[in-house]
Formats: C-alpha cells, structure tokens, sequence
C-alpha cells in the first residue's frame, strides 16, 4: 500500500514570525557588514592620506622647525652669495648677464654726443658709472633679506621647497622690492653722485640738448639704474637658489643636505 505524506502549511503563527525575525537579522547583518567594510575603506584612505600628507610636510626625520631651518638657511646662503658677487670690485660692470646698459631711450642721445668733442666715450664712461653706483648700493640689502627670511613662516617655507624652482626668488621679490627700492635709489643717487655719473649725465644731456633739430633728453637716471640693480640682484639670487635646488653638491651643510633631498623626491 502506498503511503502519501501531506505537507501542512504552517499554521503556527509565531513559527512564522520566528521565521520573519530571522530574514530580518540576515538583513541587518549583511547591511552592517558592508557598513564596516565601508567604513574600514574610508578608514584606509583617510590614514594614507594622513601618510601622504605626513611626507610632505615632515618627511621622514624632519620636523616642521627643520624644515623651516632648512630654507632660511638656503635662502640666507643664497642671497650673501648674489650680494657678495654683485658688491665686489666690477661686480655688475663685468657681468654678462647683470652689467647695466645704456637705456634705450638714451642711445640716441648717446650716439649723436659720440661725435661731439669731449665725448668720444661716453658710453662706456657712462656704463661704468651706473654700475659703479649700483655695487655700492647693493651691499645695503643684505639686512632687507634678513629681515624677510626671519619672518618666514612654516607654511611659507613648505610652499617655497615644494614650489617652483624659482620660488624662494619670487617670495623675496615681493616681500622686498619696494623696500630695497627705497633703500637703494637714495644710495644710488649718491653713488652717481659720487662716481661722477649724474654731473657727466648731466653734461651729456645739456650737450645734447644743445644741438639743433633734436627732441629734448631729460631721463631719470637714478630710478633706471635703481630697477636695472635690483634687476641684476634678484636675477643672481635666483641663480643661486637654482643650484641648491639643483645640485646637491652645493648643500654643503647636513641640514641643507635633509631638506632638499625631501625636494629632490616630489
């Protein structure tokens, strides 16, 4: 005889609530698990981002004061370098990137007075005149700099390591340009004064203007000579700076040495 067995339905109401609590749970669980999950990723990105962060900032046995050190270190071996060069003994004059020139605007003048008696050289006499002033007036600035890399701040320093390779150069540059300006035209003027060059620009002028048929020369020959210097100044500094950041054989002191290798790897 066969026997025929009958599924019955579940009757027994808290069976099926039993049943109901436990697809809910199953639920929550995967629901928490994929929570933790997230959030253990989110966790992992956070904590590389604090490592990266990290590396740039202190870097491996660096502090933020070392690395504060470390650029007012470069930036003050930097510019004693530039001021020292430009300062010396034909320091601009025998430059053949910073040596000031005529202006352009004086050329003119200058080759029409060529042919007046008496200034046959002027250009070269007065080439030597306007440099002359400018290496006087540009040992002034060494306590400009001074002051501005003091004032560096830590984020400032970490901008300039990380920056371009003319950073330092151009955070000098605004923060000192129309200081060292005031400083120098005063000095400058004296300078020309001294050397002889504002009388003989002086003469050259009136000279010129004396001859018929030309347009009157009156130029300002101190704030020229002022922009040209500070123009050769910074122009020696970023030369300086582009070596540090270039050539490890120049950071000649560990701390340099710690600080740009952190440069060297961005």
């Amino acid at each position: 005889m066969e026997v025929v067995y009958k599924l019955k339905p579940f009757s027994n109401r808290s069976t099926i609530k039993s049943l109901k609590m436990n697809k809910l749970l199953i639920v929550l669980c995967l629901f928490a698990s994929s929570s933790l999950m997230a959030q253990f990723d989110f966790q992992k990105a956070v904590d590389k981002g604090k490592e990266k962060l990290g590396s740039l900032t202190n870097g491996a046995g660096l502090s933020n004061e070392d690395i504060g050190k470390g650029l007012k270190e470069a930036l003050n071996k930097g510019v004693n370098a530039g001021v020292d060069k430009l300062g010396a003994v034909d320091g601009y004059f025998k430059s053949e990137l910073y040596k000031i020139l005529i202006p352009e605007d004086m050329r003119n003048v200058v080759s029409k007075l060529k042919m007046v008696p008496g200034f046959g050289n002027i250009e070269n006499e007065l080439m030597e005149k306007m440099n002359k002033g400018a290496e006087k007036a540009v040992t002034k600035a060494t306590p400009i700099f001074t002051k501005a890399i003091t004032s560096l701040t830590f984020q400032d320093a970490l901008n300039i390591l990380m920056g371009e390779k003319n950073a330092a150069t151009q955070y000098l540059n605004k923060t000192t340009n129309q200081e060292l300006y005031k400083e120098f035209n005063p000095i400058i003027s004296s300078s020309l004064s001294e050397v002889g060059a504002t009388k003989y620009w002086s003469d050259c002028v009136n000279a010129y203007n004396n001859l018929p048929f030309v347009k009157k020369a009156n130029p300002d020959l101190n704030d020229y000579v002022t922009k040209e210097a500070l123009k050769g100044l910074f122009g020696m500094v970023a030369e300086k700076e582009l070596e540090i950041r270039n050539d490890p054989r120049v950071r000649n002191t560990e701390m340099l040495r710690k600080v740009f290798a952190k440069q060297d790897k961005k």
